[in-house]
């Protein structure tokens, strides 16, 4: 009877699982943390959640006992958390981290009581924020107006609604410029925990740390003692056609800057203090104008001049360095193979032994694997690992065994959802080389059965497809909608070399769309795919690869959606900000030499407009000033002139990604609706 009963119990939880939906992509927890205190036995765990009615995110800030496995909540319901590290006040554990107020953003600092003390109050708010280790030194980015705008300059019309622009980079990814500049500032807290006097360590510099648009807190640090800070900033006359970021040491106090990368000409960026205050390291791309160059684990010992590479060895890109707590090597991590695992490499190198300094693989499996933090003394860490079908949990590793789920924060969703299957597949090129694809098969895959397939084309377009889970771009899903997915890692993205890597600038059309094509042909051909029911989806430069798949591929497709894509080359130079991006990736300005406009003529996909008929829906944003809005608005011109069945979805209030949560569901629906019309058996 027993048996039955489990039995039971057993074919109801099959049955109660189902597939996942837009909706209920947003029941999942986003977690982070993992780093350890002083005492080498809490550890930080910060979980994220929307209401999607309200569009409101909060997040609960934890700590975790790894000796006992108790957890206890500090904080519940934060709004606008960020930041979040340890330090110590009056000899204990406490956190420091950004809280949502009604003047912006501020720091706080939260003791294992749950006590929380407001140390800034900053006109505008604070963006990002180090503690120093020994809890004596606050440094935060804040933003300064240096530059006078239009009412400045003209308070007698207080209505006049106009910008005056005098040089490029009036704009930047979503924002407009408005006369202020992200800059560093250095606090010291007395004694008793108490803020002083903020010093502006950047004080008159049109310049901006964090670099913009993405950088954080990683683009600046603090010395354990407080007593010097490292940033990034680009200093530079030409900002719009320059990778040229350089890393700047100062005293807390203030005072001239020391330029540690003079020499090196591309960008400079996450600046990491050893333990000992002594040695610092950094990452640098040795081309100037190349945003994805190889990234090298850079060191220097900051009482001489010596700067060597760490990474020269590796052939691949350094992300997110940290030193081991003895300061004897250095961690981070890297794209390999669709993955991203965790390496070491140490820091002193003997004469007589090469090993000394060769580069350790410290993970291993089809994850994205990050390193939360290291205990004290190096023996324990914890680790961040995600894949397609879930997002971050963290787990526990000591020494070099197998690492051990620690959380369990969407263990319950998981077990409800049916879920796809992922593979990992080899094809071959039209040169000849290998191409590796993740495949996803739907949940309750039958291989007697076709099935449609969606050819997933990626951004960049230098960016790996690796094991990460997208509240958007999401494959698990794509694949719970009945479809197999098929996302190529073709030429150009990292993860299988350099070499690879570059392979995509300045041949946007050639062997990366064949190896597109490629991987789509070796799929299509297999018995359980419908070679009638094939679309390509893709943003970005993946939005450029569907717009000339409409053009090139063709009649492999039946439905296609392109999200923020590049259509108009020459249209796309005139438009977007980074003018770097585009010299570097496309040869330089149409105008510039016959070879680069063949080029142009070459690769557009708006000179193949004459061969659309695939239905398309386009998607755009009107703040997304990368790849302009209007990209999107002559593609769908294109179409409704060509009459090919097509829809524009527009999103006034977003930009190059799609990030409220309701505009998410909604491109979501609307996204699955098209491919429900024209994929349909």
């Amino acid at each position: 009877m027993f048996k039955v009963l489990c039995l039971l119990v057993l074919v109801g939880q099959v049955f109660a699982q189902q597939p996942l939906s837009p909706e209920k992509l947003w029941q999942f927890v986003r977690q982070e943390g993992g780093a350890f205190a002083a005492d080498g036995k809490h550890v930080m765990v910060i979980e994220r959640r929307t209401e999607l009615a309200t569009e409101a995110t909060t997040a609960v800030l934890k700590v975790l006992n790894v000796d006992s496995g108790s957890a206890r909540v500090l904080q519940d319901g934060i709004k606008g958390l960020g930041d979040a590290q340890w330090g110590v006040h009056a000899d204990e554990p406490c956190i420091y981290c950004l809280h949502a107020t009604a003047a912006g953003a501020q720091v706080f600092r939260i003791n294992l009581a749950g006590k929380e003390t407001q140390l800034t109050n900053v006109e505008g708010g604070v963006s990002a924020v180090r503690i120093a280790a020994n809890g004596k030194m606050l440094v935060y980015a804040a933003r300064v107006k240096l530059d006078a705008q239009l009412l400045d300059l003209h308070p007698d019309l207080p209505k006049a609604d106009a910008r005056i622009i005098d040089s490029l980079m009036y704009r930047h990814w979503d924002e407009w410029r408005d006369g202020t500049y992200s800059h560093i500032f250095a606090m010291p807290l007395d004694d008793e925990g108490r803020p002083q006097a903020a010093t502006d360590l950047m004080r008159g510099l049109r310049v901006d740390c964090p670099l913009p648009p993405f950088g954080g807190r990683e683009h600046f640090a603090v010395a354990p003692d407080g007593s010097m800070v490292a940033f990034c900033a680009k200093m530079v006359n030409r900002p719009e056609r320059s990778t040229d970021s350089d890393v700047y040491v100062v005293p807390s106090s203030g005072g001239a800057l020391v330029n540690l990368t003079q020499e090196f000409e591309g960008y400079d960026t996450d600046p990491v203090f050893s333990p000992d205050g002594k040695t610092l390291a950094w990452l640098s791309m040795p081309r100037a104008g190349f945003e994805a160059d190889k990234s090298r684990l850079m060191l220097c010992a900051l009482a001489g001049n010596g700067r060597r590479e760490l990474t020269v060895d590796f052939d691949g890109s350094a992300h997110d360095p940290e030193f081991s707590p003895d300061g004897q090597s250095l961690w981070f991590n890297s794209e390999v193979q669709g993955t991203v695992q965790l390496f070491s490499v140490a820091v002193d190198k003997s004469a007589d032994q090469e090993k000394d300094n060769a580069v350790q693989l410290r993970t291993s499996g089809n994850f994205n694997w990050a390193l939360g933090g290291s205990a004290p003394d190096g023996t324990r860490r914890v680790l961040a690992r995600q894949d397609m079908l879930r997002p971050v949990e963290l787990f526990l590793q000591t020494g070099s065994a197998e690492p051990q789920v620690l959380t369990h924060a969407n263990d319950a969703l998981v077990q409800s959802l049916a879920l796809p299957t992922v593979q990992s597949h080899r094809v071959r090129a039209t040169d000849g080389r290998e191409i590796q694809c993740w495949v996803l098969l739907p949940p309750g895959f039958d291989a007697a059965k076709k099935h449609p397939l969606l050819l997933y084309c990626q951004g960049g377009p230098q960016s790996q497809i690796g094991q990460s889970f997208s509240m958007r771009w999401n494959f698990h899903l794509m694949a719970a909608q009945g479809y197999v997915v098929l996302a190529v890692n073709r030429r150009g993205l990292p993860g299988f070399g350099q070499e690879w890597n570059d392979e995509i600038s300045g041949d946007w059309g050639g062997q990366a769309m064949q190896d597109l094509l490629a991987a789509c042909d070796h799929f299509t051909a297999q018995p359980w795919v419908d070679a009638r029911r094939v679309g390509a989806v893709g943003a970005s430069f993946g939005g450029y690869s569907v717009y000339w798949l409409m053009g090139n591929g063709g009649d492999r497709f039946r439905a296609m959606i392109a999200h923020c894509g590049v259509f108009n080359l020459e249209s796309m130079y005139g438009g977007t900000e980074e003018l770097f991006f585009v010299d570097w990736d496309l040869g330089g300005p149409y105008w510039g030499s016959e070879g680069v406009r063949a080029k142009y003529e070459k690769f557009s996909p708006h000179r193949f407009v004459g061969a659309w008929r695939t239905p398309l829906l386009v998607v755009h944003g009107e703040k997304d000033f990368r790849v302009p809005v209007g990209q999107g608005m002559e593609a769908f011109t294109a179409a409704q002139s060509m009459g090919v069945p097509s829809r524009f979805l527009y999103f006034p209030g977003e930009g190059h990604w799609v990030m409220r949560p309701q505009n998410s569901v909604l491109w979501q629906r609307v996204f699955f609706d098209w491919l429900q019309r024209h994929l349909a058996p």
